[in-house]
């Protein structure tokens, strides 16, 4: 713990191995009967998601993304490793991975209002929230979010969309592109000079003061963590039509950029509750903003930020550059993430720039973030202390943000 200490605060690139890790789930306040839950409403949202939006009609209402090879990709990375690419950052309607989970969660709300106000019922064609006078009640209460960006894109657009007041504190790390593209999809946008965790607090607090908003935390959300999860299903599904059933002798790798923690931990979740032994999740963070690491090796989860070790929270990776991990998040996925490891800036527009000319894929930094993985982990101890033959392992790398990026 010592060693990999004196590398997070000397900015240096390292890989931990979770030693809390276990093959199979430990109790958990979360189930497979939660995922199920979380899909079919995703299922009863899918004809409003479908009129609403024209990105999402052309998949039915279904908000997914494509599992693609990177033959070129995958050698300039990890020679001869077996690679497939799960381009979250190409997500309808929010353009990252923050779709999944934070559209999930004003759905959630939306749902709940229509329901406890006789507007609806399990059964109806949920088309009806177009409806004036649902549109109306809708009306009367303000979605809020702190977000570095992409999860205020999502939660914004959502809310604006079915007819929300929508707000969005967002941090100093925020990109002004993003925070235009919020205000011409009619959102307010409230900037802050401070980082994310202080975008997060004074959302929250303006939230309680008002008895018609609704705040999407980001830091403590079930919601949010059952949307992100959701996407075990989907990548089960598409492995299935390429012929691919992982096993424990022929697992698959999975490498997730991290900020606070609930994208990549609500899919750890998901994907451990799917495949068990046969996946291994790896989180990504930048060198100056490795949160959830240092939470996880310290034992201290939200108690201690990079600031206490010395580190700025500034990145290139703005969905990334978050101080202080989820608590929510990091005790569930204790025993379930195998390992985290970070990654300088440079390297990530290293990556940025050869997906661009290897793939023809257009990714923000952060996206990059999981794509050290392969190599990082080969070059470990890692196979050898699980008895793996890294010839059987399938490495998946989710990218997480890039559809709206500007050229």
């Amino acid at each position: 713990m010592t060693n990999c200490m004196q590398k997070l605060q000397n900015r240096e690139p390292l890989l931990w191995r979770n030693p809390e890790y276990e093959d199979k789930i430990s109790a958990c306040e979360y189930s497979l009967d939660d995922m199920l839950d979380a899909e079919a409403r995703l299922a009863r949202f899918a004809p409003l998601l479908a009129q609403l939006f024209e990105e999402a009609a052309e998949q039915f209402g279904i908000i997914e993304s494509r599992l693609l090879d990177i033959p070129r990709l995958a050698e300039k990375l990890c020679p001869g490793a077996k690679m497939l690419l799960k381009a979250d950052h190409d997500l309808p309607v929010a353009g990252s991975v923050k779709a999944r989970g934070g559209i999930y969660n004003v759905l959630c709300f939306a749902e709940t209002l229509c329901l406890k106000n006789g507007l609806l019922q399990y059964g109806d064609n949920y088309r009806k929230m177009a409806n004036a006078s649902i549109r109306d009640l809708f009306g009367h209460y303000t979605v809020s979010v702190g977000s570095t960006g992409n999860l205020g894109l999502s939660i914004g657009t959502i809310a604006a969309a079915l007819g929300f007041k929508a707000r969005v504190h967002m941090s100093a790390d925020a990109k002004e592109w993003k925070k235009q593209l919020l205000r011409s999809r009619g959102v307010e946008v409230i900037e802050y000079s401070g980082d994310y965790s202080s975008a997060v607090a004074q959302g929250r607090k303006e939230a309680e003061a008002d008895p018609y908003s609704y705040f999407v935390d980001d830091e403590n959300s079930p919601e949010l963590f059952l949307g992100y999860s959701t996407a075990a299903f989907r990548l089960r599904d598409q492995l299935r039509l390429r012929g691919i059933t992982p096993d424990a002798e022929h697992p698959l790798f999975v490498y997730l950029p991290c900020g606070v923690g609930g994208a990549p931990g609500g899919i750890c979740f998901g994907l451990k509750t799917i495949f068990g032994n046969a996946v291994h999740c790896f989180f990504a963070e930048p060198v100056e903003a490795p949160c959830m690491t240092l939470g996880l090796i310290s034992g201290k989860h939200d108690k201690i930020s990079v600031y206490d070790i010395g580190l700025t929270n500034q990145t290139l990776a703005d969905g990334l550059a978050v101080g202080r991990p989820s608590a929510f998040v990091g005790r569930i996925i204790r025993n379930m993430v195998s390992g985290c490891f970070t990654v300088k800036d440079e390297t990530l527009t290293e990556y940025q720039h050869i997906t661009r000319e290897t793939e023809q894929l257009k990714i923000e930094a952060s996206a990059a973030a999981g794509f050290a993985g392969p190599e990082m982990v080969l070059n470990s101890d890692y196979c050898k202390t699980f008895g793996l033959n890294p010839a059987n392992i399938l490495h998946i790398l989710w990218t997480t943000g890039g559809r709206y990026l500007p050229e």
